[in-house]
């Protein structure tokens, strides 16, 4: 195989809406507070919904918007750093719901950048001849790590999943999904932790800023390079939406003046695993991307782990 591409996108987020104003009346902050310091202005929080009933309903609208059938499917994987049950896995619970039959699933976890790496993975085994159609799904019940007591976190985080469906190329197509380049900063791991067995979740809000800030757009420009574009031929760039002032600063950085650049992290928080998919299935679902269209992903936070690749737009 030449490689593989997205042939479809899909996303889900609770109807729960969490205002800077609601927030107010938890903890103390306002909503100048809120948006001056990450932009944020609503959040989703889920009620009844699981992480599973979260990541199979954004798989099953990328299944459903890609025209293939549940019977294709011969991959599974799950980016999230919110599951709660250890077995079954939360990729294994997502293919019974879906009904798959007899798939590989597993779950990564590398927090922020998961959905990049669970791309590249699933891009890497249909290379390998591994898998011909995966559903790679990036879903997040954050609200379930969250003091509420403390306003540097609690009004950052929000809920949500988002889903591709990526299928294998023929010998000589042009790939859809381009290398991927990650790493981490091991040695500043403890810069983004959620702990316990009553998990929740804290930062070191500055150092976070400061290495995103400075460290990613490089990267950034690395996996145009790997890709064979140049970071200005770019029509869209989806990065971890952390805060919009992060988004911003590494948008400015990048040489990319004729991308899309996403920015739900205003209206949907920070859903770390979750993000990155989930603002690609808007602007795909808005008209915003053309198909075919380069678009750069990039994740980054939590271990300090990074990734990312150039994609085509289903």
């Amino acid at each position: 195989m030449s490689g593989s591409r997205i042939v479809a996108l899909g996303h889900y987020q609770p109807p729960k809406v969490l205002t800077n104003a609601e927030l107010a009346t938890l903890v103390d902050t306002d909503d100048e507070w809120i948006r001056s310091r990450v932009g944020i202005r609503t959040r989703h929080i889920a009620e009844g919904e699981s992480l599973v009933d979260m990541a199979a309903e954004a798989a099953q609208k990328a299944l459903a918007n890609s025209g293939r059938s549940v019977e294709d499917v011969d991959l599974v994987v799950v980016a999230t750093c919110t599951a709660i049950e250890r077995s079954p896995n939360t990729a294994a619970a997502v293919a019974a719901r879906l009904g798959v039959r007899a798939p590989a699933a597993y779950d990564i976890n590398t927090v922020c950048s998961g959905f990049s790496y669970a791309l590249a993975t699933a891009d890497h085994a249909i290379r390998a001849g591994a898998a011909r159609l995966a559903l790679v799904v990036g879903a997040e019940r954050m609200s379930d790590t969250i003091d509420w007591t403390d306003r540097t976190t609690c009004v950052i985080f929000g809920d949500g999943a988002g889903a591709a469906v990526v299928e294998a190329q023929e010998d000589g197509a042009e790939p859809g999904i381009g290398p991927v380049v990650w790493g981490s900063e091991p040695e500043k791991n403890d810069a983004v932790v959620i702990t316990g067995w009553d998990p929740v979740i804290s930062q070191q809000g500055q150092s976070v800023f400061r290495w995103a800030t400075t460290k990613i757009a490089p990267l950034a420009r690395q996996a145009c390079e790997k890709a064979g574009i140049d970071p200005s031929e770019l029509k869209g760039f989806v990065p971890h939406q952390a805060n919009l002032r992060i988004i911003d600063a590494i948008a400015n950085k990048l040489g990319a003046p004729d991308a899309v650049v996403a920015r739900d992290v205003v209206d949907s928080g920070n859903t770390s695993a979750a993000s990155i998919p989930l603002a690609f299935s808007k602007m795909v679902e808005r008209g915003e991307l053309s198909s075919g269209d380069p678009v750069l992903l990039f994740g980054f936070g939590g271990g300090l782990a990074y990734a990312g690749q150039v994609v085509r737009c289903p």
